[in-house]
C-alpha cells in the first residue's frame, strides 16, 4: 500500500511538470512582497543612514583599512573593511564585530585572495577620511556622520555607498520568548565585555592622538557610556523567527540575518547583469514593481519580460556610459534581490541607484572601476577565473531530447544525419536513459551494450552526452545511494537526519557538495571503473541542480536543512556551482589529468565559468522565446559566462517549421548550439519538415561548422582574458550610444556581427553597423557598407544577415564533414576584410582540440595574420610553442581589394612561386587560389 501511495503521490507531482499546455504557476514563487526578509527591508526608505563610522577606531595596515561601524538605533557595532585591490578594484567588507555565532563567507568563488596594494590616509578630520587609490586623482571619501563611501576621479563621483541610507544589518540575536534567565545573563555579559572592548579602544586611541580637546573625549566617552540606555528596544516582526509560504513551513532557527546596501552611480543610465532573468539586456527600473531575484529555481516554460528568478544567479553588475564602465559583485549566495531605479541625481545628472538586499550572510561586495568594459572583464576574472576552453567538438552541433528510447533510436538518428548530409558531433541521453533514474547507471533493456554505442559513434568521431543529476534514488540496491548515506554526505534536514524530496526518481536524497570530501567521491564515480559503460567519448549533462526538490517550498529545497554548521539559506545559489565543480573534475580524473572536460550546468553562480557550458533551461517554441535567447545569453557573457545558448526549436511546446528554421540560424551563431525537445513534443530532427526546410536547417549548421576555427580562437582568448565570446555592440563601441540598449544583434568577437531574423514572417530586418567611418562586408554576397547606420536588410527564408568588420582576417574550413573531428587536418580558407585604409589583421589558433597539452606542453600554434601594404603574412605570436599540422591555406578572398597584376608567395626558406588568382569587379573581391602553404609557418603573399 505505501507503494502505492508514493507512486500516485509522485504522478501527481510530475503531472505538474509533464504538462506543457500551460506557462509558469507564478503563484508557486514568491514576489517580493510574500518574502519575510525582502519586503522587511524594501520598507526601509531612502534617508539619513542610522549607522556612523567611528573614526577613533580606524585602524590602518599594509593591506587594508578598518573602523568600527555604529547603529545609532540599537546600539550595535560592524566591522568595515575596505581593501584597495590590484587591477583599480576596491573590496568592501561589513561583518558584525562581535556576532553571537559566525556568519557565511562564501568559499571557493575566488580563485586566490585578491592581491591587495597599499592605501594611504591624504587627509583626516572629525568629519571624514580621505584614502588614496593610487596615482593624484583617485580618492576613497569615509564620511563618518551618517557613515558614507564616495570614489572619486579629480572632483567626479564614481560611485557612492550607502547614499541614499539603506545600509541594513540584522544582527544575529537569540529569540526573546526563549531566552532562559543564564542565557540572558550570558549574552549580557558578552556585551558588557563588547562595550568594554569598544569604550577602552576608544579611549585609548584618542590617548594616542594627543591631540583632542578633553571635551572632545568626554564627549565620545559620554556616548559610549550612555550606549545602553539609548538603544532602541528591537521589536519582532512578522517572518523573523518563523515564515509560510504555502504549505510550506521555514523555522529559521537563527532568526533574522539579512542585509542591505545600496550603491549610487552619478551619470549613469545603462545598467546590465545581474543573470539570470529573461529579460532584456539593459536593467530595467524597478520601482513599483519587484526588484530582480536571485534564487536559483526549477522555473519550467518561464515568463517572458520578468524579474523573477530562474535556474541560475550571478551576483554581478555592470554600468555604462560613454566615459566609463564599472562593476559592482556582490559576493553573496543566500537568496538576494536587486532593486534598480533610474533617473536624475543632483543638478539634473543622470544617475542610477542600485540596492543589493541578501538574506543572510555578510556584506562583501568587490568595486571594479574599469575604466573600459575590457577592463571590467580583466577584473571580474582575477576574482573568480575565465571561461573554461572547451574542447573544440563541444563548440559544433548538439543533437538532444528527453528521450532518445533505445540504442536502435540513437542508431537511427546518427544514420540520418549522415542521410541527410548534416554534420553533428554530440547525441545526448536524458533520465529515460538510466535504470529506474539511477544515475550512472543504463537501462538494460534498452542500452544493453553501452560500450558498442559508444564505439559507434566513436568510429565516427562522434560523442555523446548523458544526464546525472544530483538527486539520488533512496534504494537500499543501488551503489551511488548507499555509499552517500554510509559515508555521511547527504544534506541533513533541520533535526539531523537525511534530507529527503521528491524528484525524478521519487523519493531521493541530495548529496552535500559543498562537502570537498563529497566533491572528491563524486568525481571518483566518473572512472571508467566506476560509471560502467562508459568510455572516453561520453560526456555529463548536470539538470535539476538548483537543486530542484518537485514536494519542496518554490520547487527546491528547505532553507533550514543543513550543510554541516551551514544552513542551505546561506549556501542555496552555490549548489549548482558545486556539482558542476566535481563532475568536472571527475572527467578530468578519469583521463589522468590530459582531457578536457565538457559538462552542461543548469544552475550556475559566479565563478561557473570555469567548469563548462550553461544553458538557458526551459524556453517554449515561441518566437518570444527566440528572440529572449540573445539577451539572456549577452548577459551571462558580460558576468564571465560566454559558453552559452539556448534550447533551439524550444523545450516545450511545437515549433511551427518557420520558427524552427530561424531558431537554427540564430542558434548556429551562438555560443552552445543544441536543440532539445520535450518528451511529449512530437519528433523534430532536422529532416522532418520536408526538404526545403532540411535545406535551410542543414546550411545553418554548415555555416557553424566552416566558422569552427573562428569560434575556437574566441574562446581561447576568453579563457586567456575574460572577454565575452558573444558580445554586446557596447562592448566594442562604448562611446556609442545607440549601442547601449540593442539586444536583437550581437557580436562575435570583435569581426562578426550577426542579426538573426527572430520575427514571424519577416520579409526584411534593420540592422545598426556600428563605427563611424568603419566598413562591414556582408559575409554571403562581400557587399560592402559604411558603419554608424541602419542598414534595412530585404530576407527570405534562407538569410542570415552577418557581416565581418572591416580590418579584420576570419580563418574558415570550408570542407564540412560529419563532425568537426573529421576536419582537423582540413585546409583554411581566409577571409580579409580591409578597412577603409586598405588594411587587416586576424589570428589563428591550432591546438589538438581537446587535452591540456596546450598549457602543460606549449603545444599549440598561435599566427598573426595581417595586410598592409598590399602584402598579406603569417608570423608567429608564440614562438616558444609548437605544435605539428597538416592543414594549410587552400584559398584566400580579400574583400574590398582591387585587382593585382600578379601575386606571388614568399616563404621562410627563401622559396618565391607565383599564385593563381581571380578578381570580380562587381564585389571588389580577389581571391587566390591553392597557395598551398602549412598553416603553421611563415610565409607572405604579395600583391604587385
Amino acid at each position: 500500500m505505501a507503494s502505492f501511495i508514493e507512486r500516485m503521490c509522485l504522478y501527481l507531482v510530475l503531472s505538474v511538470f509533464l504538462s506543457i499546455t500551460q506557462a509558469v504557476d507564478r503563484s508557486n514563487f514568491k514576489t517580493c512582497d510574500q518574502s519575510a526578509f525582502c519586503s522587511r527591508q524594501r520598507a526601509l526608505k531612502p534617508g539619513q543612514s542610522s549607522y556612523r563610522a567611528l573614526l577613533e577606531t580606524l585602524e590602518l595596515s599594509d593591506s587594508h583599512l578598518t573602523v568600527q561601524l555604529l547603529n545609532n538605533n540599537n546600539k550595535v557595532l560592524l566591522l568595515l573593511e575596505l581593501y584597495r585591490l590590484q587591477g583599480n578594484m576596491t573590496r568592501v567588507k561589513i561583518n558584525e564585530l562581535k556576532p553571537i555565532k559566525p556568519r557565511y563567507e562564501v568559499p571557493d568563488v575566488l580563485i586566490t585572495d585578491p592581491p591587495t596594494e597599499l592605501m594611504s590616509v591624504v587627509a583626516q578630520d572629525e568629519h571624514r577620511v580621505v584614502l588614496s587609490l593610487g596615482g593624484e586623482d583617485w580618492r576613497l571619501i569615509l564620511s563618518a556622520q551618517p557613515f558614507r563611501l564616495d570614489i572619486m576621479e579629480g572632483p567626479q563621483v564614481l560611485l557612492s555607498l550607502n547614499s541614499r541610507g539603506l545600509l541594513a544589518f540584522e544582527q544575529l540575536r537569540i529569540r526573546k520568548d526563549t531566552i532562559s534567565h543564564k542565557i540572558s545573563s550570558t549574552v549580557g555579559s558578552m556585551w558588557d565585555k563588547i562595550k568594554s572592548v569598544f569604550s577602552s579602544k576608544s579611549q585609548t586611541d584618542t590617548e594616542k592622538a594627543g591631540e583632542k580637546e578633553d571635551t572632545e573625549k568626554h564627549d565620545k566617552e559620554k556616548v559610549s557610556e550612555g550606549e545602553e540606555e539609548e538603544a532602541e528596544e528591537e521589536v519582532d516582526q512578522p517572518g523573523m523567527w518563523e515564515e509560510t509560504f504555502k504549505t510550506h513551513t521555514d523555522t529559521k532557527p537563527n532568526g533574522p540575518s539579512s542585509i542591505s546596501l545600496d550603491f549610487s552611480l552619478p551619470g549613469v543610465e545603462h545598467v546590465y547583469g545581474i543573470p539570470e532573468h529573461a529579460d532584456g539586456l539593459r536593467l530595467k527600473n524597478t520601482d513599483g514593481g519587484d526588484p530582480y531575484r536571485l534564487y536559483n529555481l526549477d522555473v519550467f516554460q518561464y515568463e517572458l519580460f520578468n524579474p523573477m528568478a530562474l535556474y541560475g544567479a550571478v551576483p554581478v553588475l555592470l554600468s555604462h556610459n560613454t566615459h566609463r564602465t564599472m562593476g559592482l559583485f556582490w559576493l553573496n549566495a543566500a537568496e538576494t534581490w536587486v532593486d534598480v531605479s533610474s533617473g536624475q541625481g543632483s543638478s539634473e545628472v543622470p544617475q542610477t541607484d542600485v540596492r543589493w538586499i541578501s538574506e543572510s550572510g555578510i556584506i562583501d561586495v568587490f568595486i571594479m572601476l574599469g575604466p573600459r568594459p575590457n577592463d571590467v572583464f580583466t577584473q571580474y576574472a582575477s576574482l573568480t577565473g575565465t571561461q573554461a576552453f572547451p574542447p573544440l567538438s563541444s563548440l559544433a552541433y548538439h543533437q538532444c531530447r528527453w528521450n532518445y528510447n533505445d540504442q536502435e533510436d540513437v542508431s537511427a538518428v546518427d544514420q540520418g544525419f549522415d542521410e541527410h548530409d548534416i554534420p553533428y558531433d554530440f547525441i545526448w541521453l536524458d533520465i529515460e536513459h538510466t535504470d529506474g533514474k539511477r544515475y550512472f547507471t543504463w537501462d538494460n533493456n534498452k542500452f544493453p551494450q553501452p560500450k558498442d554505442m559508444l564505439q559507434g559513434l566513436l568510429d565516427k568521431r562522434r560523442k555523446m552526452v548523458t544526464i546525472v543529476d544530483p538527486h539520488i534514488k533512496v534504494d537500499s540496491s543501488y551503489k551511488i545511494h548507499t555509499e552517500i548515506r554510509s559515508r555521511g554526505y547527504y544534506i541533513k534536514n533541520k533535526d539531523g537526519g537525511d534530507y529527503e524530496g521528491w524528484c525524478w526518481p521519487g523519493n531521493a536524497g541530495y548529496p552535500d557538495f559543498t562537502n570537498p570530501e563529497m566533491r572528491k567521491w563524486w568525481a571518483s564515480m566518473f572512472a571508467y571503473d566506476q560509471y560502467e559503460g562508459s568510455m572516453g567519448n561520453l560526456y555529463t549533462w548536470n539538470d535539476m541542480n538548483e537543486p530542484s526538490v518537485f514536494n519542496g517550498p518554490e520547487v527546491t529545497m528547505h532553507k533550514d536543512a543543513l550543510h554541516g554548521p551551514w544552513e542551505h539559506r546561506d549556501i542555496h545559489n552555490l549548489y549548482g556551482f558545486y556539482v558542476q565543480m566535481a563532475t568536472a573534475e571527475g572527467q578530468i580524473q578519469r583521463s589522468g589529468g590530459l582531457e578536457r572536460p565538457f559538462v552542461l550546468t543548469r544552475a550556475f553562480f559566479a565563478g561557473s565559468q570555469r567548469y563548462g557550458a550553461v544553458w538557458t533551461g526551459d524556453n517554449a517554441a515561441e518566437w518570444g522565446h527566440l528572440k529572449m535567447s540573445i539577451p539572456m545569453c549577452l548577459s551571462l557573457g558580460l558576468v564571465g559566462i560566454s559558453f552559452c545558448g539556448a534550447d533551439v526549436g524550444g523545450f516545450f511546446k511545437t515549433p511551427s517549421a518557420e520558427l524552427l528554421v530561424r531558431w537554427y540560424q540564430t542558434g548556429a551563431y551562438q555560443p552552445f548550439f543544441r536543440a532539445h525537445a520535450h518528451l511529449d513534443t512530437p519528433r523534430r530532427e532536422p529532416w522532418l519538415f520536408g526538404p526545403d526546410n532540411t535545406a535551410l536547417i542543414r546550411e545553418a549548421v554548415r555555416q557553424r561548422y566552416t566558422l569552427l576555427p573562428y569560434w575556437y580562437l574566441q574562446f581561447y582568448h576568453s579563457q586567456r582574458t575574460g572577454q565575452p565570446v558573444m558580445r554586446p555592440l557596447w562592448v566594442e563601441y562604448p562611446e556609442d550610444i545607440a549601442t547601449f540598449s540593442i539586444d536583437d544583434e550581437f557580436l562575435i568577437g570583435r569581426d562578426l556581427l550577426v542579426h538573426p531574423v527572430t520575427d514571424e514572417g519577416s520579409s526584411g530586418v534593420t540592422a545598426y553597423l556600428p563605427g563611424n567611418g568603419e566598413v562591414w562586408y556582408d559575409v554571403h554576397t562581400f557587399q560592402r557598407h559604411d558603419g554608424a547606420q541602419n542598414l534595412s536588410i530585404p530576407v527570405t527564408m534562407s538569410s542570415i544577415p552577418v557581416f565581418q568588420r572591416g580590418g579584420s582576417i576570419i580563418c574558415r574550413k570550408n570542407r564540412v564533414r560529419r563532425s568537426s573531428s573529421c576536419m582537423e587536418n582540413d585546409p583554411y580558407t581566409l577571409y580579409v576584410a580591409l578597412d577603409s585604409q586598405g588594411n587587416a589583421e586576424g589570428e589563428l589558433y591550432i591546438d589538438d582540440g581537446h587535452t591540456f597539452k596546450h598549457e602543460t606542453d606549449k603545444q599549440f600554434i598561435h599566427r598573426r595574420l595581417s595586410f598592409t601594404g598590399n602584402s598579406l603574412s603569417s608570423s608567429d605570436l608564440s614562438p616558444d610553442s609548437q605544435f605539428p599540422t597538416a592543414s594549410w591555406v587552400e584559398q584566400v578572398n580579400i574583400l574590398g581589394a582591387q585587382k593585382p597584376d600578379a601575386v606571388t608567395l614568399t616563404t621562410t626558406d627563401g622559396g618565391e612561386s607565383s599564385v593563381e588568382f581571380e578578381f570580380d569587379p562587381d564585389t571588389a573581391v580577389l581571391t587566390l587560389r591553392k597557395p598551398g602553404v602549412n598553416a603553421g609557418v611563415n610565409w607572405t603573399l604579395h600583391l604587385r
